[in-house]
């Protein structure tokens, strides 16, 4: 049983992309389905796909250009033995706004754009650039 999924996830990805593979295959809750969601919309990855033989299995895409990967900053904010919580004004940008950061608010998964936008703050899952 894993720990902390989401760093699990995250971690796969950082070094699938370091060796420079085409895709990763890993277990995904819904909940890492929609980080995957997210990071598609903001073209940080081709395409995620649930593989036929098990459900519970994804097969994420990953996206490179000029043959250097698309993420270069994957980093895990808030973690099971440290819940990180912030108010829509107090999400600071990532990389002077190159970056996101994904919060899980009461509306569900969003950038910090959209939800400086919505202004609903909530718990920062993590950044990526």
């Amino acid at each position: 049983m894993l720990q902390d999924p989401i760093s699990n996830m995250l971690t796969r990805i950082r070094n699938a992309q370091k060796a420079r593979h085409d895709s990763v295959t890993f277990y995904a809750s819904t909940f890492e389905r929609s980080v995957l969601a997210l990071l598609k919309e903001e073209g940080y990855i081709e395409s995620f796909k649930v593989v036929k033989d098990n459900e519970r299995k994804v097969t994420v895409v990953l996206k490179y250009y000029n043959g250097k990967p698309v993420i270069s900053l994957l980093k895990r904010i808030s973690k099971p033995g440290l819940r990180v919580y912030n108010s829509f004004k107090e999400i600071k940008n990532v990389w002077g706004g190159l970056g996101i950061v994904i919060v899980s608010t009461s509306k569900g998964l969003m950038t910090d754009a959209k939800a400086k936008e919505s202004k609903l703050g909530g718990e920062i899952v993590c950044h990526i650039a």
